[in-house]
């Protein structure tokens, strides 16, 4: 893997599981995790797992030229845009420099367009994560959008999972008037939300023709693997302490378009429970099977873990 754009489509299963955590909390039902509400079955969104990939190359990269973060915690990305510009040396209070004198930069269509593309091709060459997943940079000063290479599904778990309501107490309070109030018992009362167990499937998608737009290069796709296998051992807090990855399926086609669909591939892999009688608590309860013969001549079936 290398400095060369990907010329190949690829498509990928990942499994990943939690035990006694809470993978992905829905901020409109009080930080629960989420569910489906029809058949009870764990999801965890795109934008979770996109965040954990972009914590993780922060982590290993440690902002690199090439291997910034554009979407990361309390950035101002308006900002960001404009320091692409300060670097590009384009004052975006003057008229393009192919613009006829006088002419207003909302007019001088041909070299805003121009200075337009230049800082889109700025922030994907140096930030890996709008190359990957692309972004909106039209938010101030305009710098155009970006179609990524990479999408997600949302995570669905394989089974339903339950979710648990535990009560915990902190043994001292925030201020004077609490401590007053109880007396001096200075208990503090909280909620915390688990599931006790719950294996995740989600599907990704890579593809050639987006990369060769925003310079997702082989190198940038192994950074890709290796974060989705290791993003969570860098995110363990409370919630999340035993949660990890499983297994990462890569069907891996020999053409820029690809050599079968991607469904097809997809339902080459399929997860079991061992024993449907007992509620399943560890990731040995489940069997993980490959179809090879669904596979189509033209894929090759890679597994990373």
């Amino acid at each position: 893997m290398g400095n060369k754009v990907i010329s190949k489509r690829y498509d990928f299963v990942l499994l990943f599981d939690v035990k006694d955590g809470n993978p992905n909390g829905d901020p409109d039902a009080g930080n629960l995790p989420r569910i489906d509400a029809e058949n009870g079955h764990g999801l965890v969104t795109d934008v979770c797992l996109k965040r954990k990939i972009r914590n993780y190359v922060g982590l290993e990269k440690e902002d690199q030229q090439r291997y910034r973060i554009f979407v990361k915690e309390k950035a101002i990305l308006n900002k960001v845009i404009d320091e692409a510009y300060a670097q590009l040396e384009i004052d975006l209070t003057k008229p393009p420099a192919d613009s006829a004198d006088g002419k207003k930069r909302n007019d001088a269509k041909k070299g805003q367009g121009r200075e337009v593309e230049l800082a889109r091709q700025f922030m994907c060459q140096n930030f890996f994560d709008i190359r990957t997943f692309g972004a909106v940079l039209s938010t101030g000063a305009n710098a155009g959008q970006v179609r990524g290479p990479v999408q997600l599904t949302f995570a669905r778990s394989i089974d339903p999972v339950v979710t648990l309501e535990h009560t915990i107490t902190r043994m001292a309070v925030a201020t004077e008037a609490e401590a007053e109030k109880q007396g001096g018992d200075n208990r503090t009362m909280g909620k915390k939300f688990t599931i006790p167990y719950g294996l995740y499937r989600a599907h990704g998608f890579v593809s050639a023709p987006l990369a060769e737009q925003t310079g997702f290069f082989e190198s940038d796709l192994e950074l890709l693997w290796e974060a989705l296998v290791n993003m969570f051992e860098h995110d363990r807090s409370a919630a999340r302490g035993l949660m990890g990855t499983r297994k990462l399926f890569v069907f891996e086609h020999m053409s820029k378009m690809g050599d079968a669909p991607a469904q097809r591939l997809f339902d080459a892999i399929t997860v079991t429970r061992k024993d449907a009688s007992r509620p399943p608590r560890e990731f040995s309860d489940y069997t993980v099977s490959v179809s090879r013969e669904q596979i189509a001549a033209g894929v090759q079936l890679i597994e990373k873990i």
